[in-house]
């Protein structure tokens, strides 16, 4: 092939992938989730599930503007995605507000079957001292270190799977703390304030929503970001 040909096969091969390296870098770019609130108190990109059918989103949530979500924690519910996610990486901060008593919270990925309090989810956990745990609800598949893990049966609950986390990382109650969750395939990744402190293994890896919930107690989010990851 002369020099010529050449040049023009490298330019016909640079105008063919040119849409797709856009694509991909585009597609590595994090996706942030709280993008804002309508007057009626619905959050952009999220519909809300709670216990108390008269109750509204804009009821319990409320995003601050200087980014904070506040959840005022009661009723119970959730805040659950439009779109479903089967392997991303999301990052998030969370903290219990300043002055008050610091409860129970959570992520849930993965998140499928009809709305109830708690649905069929992978649970990374935000109760005050247990953050980097793992509770599989309603029977969600995971697995880990023998040490680790337990399985008990549960009336409301279904079959719960939890899978304890290797340190306690968390700020003390007031503080930011941050949770990146990296859901590749059947491997979930947890880490709290930039160290790794939990690894399922065996996990679904089915496409589902994903929840920040309301579980009776204050809690604040901030940075609540998505990188969705290819097929594994």
């Amino acid at each position: 092939m002369n020099r010529s040909k050449r040049l023009a096969t490298a330019v016909i091969l640079g105008t063919l992938l040119a849409p797709l390296l856009s694509t991909a870098q585009a597609d590595d770019r994090p996706i942030a989730l709280l993008g804002g609130q309508s007057a009626a108190g619905e959050l952009a990109g999220w519909k809300s599930y709670l216990d108390d059918p008269q109750a509204k989103t804009g009821d319990v949530w409320r995003l601050n503007a200087d980014g904070v979500l506040h959840c005022k924690g009661t009723p119970k519910g959730y805040l659950y995605t439009e779109k479903d996610y089967a392997n991303f990486v999301l990052a998030l901060e969370w903290r219990w507000p300043p002055g008050k008593k610091p409860g129970s919270g959570g992520v849930l990925i993965r998140t499928t079957g009809p709305h109830k309090i708690w649905p069929k989810s992978l649970e990374p956990q935000l109760n005050v001292g247990d953050a980097g745990d793992f509770w599989g609800l309603h029977g969600f598949r995971l697995s880990g270190p023998a040490d680790r893990l337990k399985r008990l049966e549960h009336p409301q609950f279904g079959l719960l799977t939890n899978l304890k986390k290797t340190a306690n990382l968390e700020k003390a109650p007031g503080q930011w703390n941050r949770y990146e969750i990296r859901a590749d395939g059947e491997t979930v990744t947890l880490s709290v304030n930039g160290q790794v402190v939990n690894q399922a293994t065996g996990c679904a890896a089915v496409p589902g929503k994903i929840c920040l919930t309301a579980e009776g107690d204050e809690i604040q989010f901030r940075n609540v970001q998505l990188r969705p990851l290819g097929q594994p």
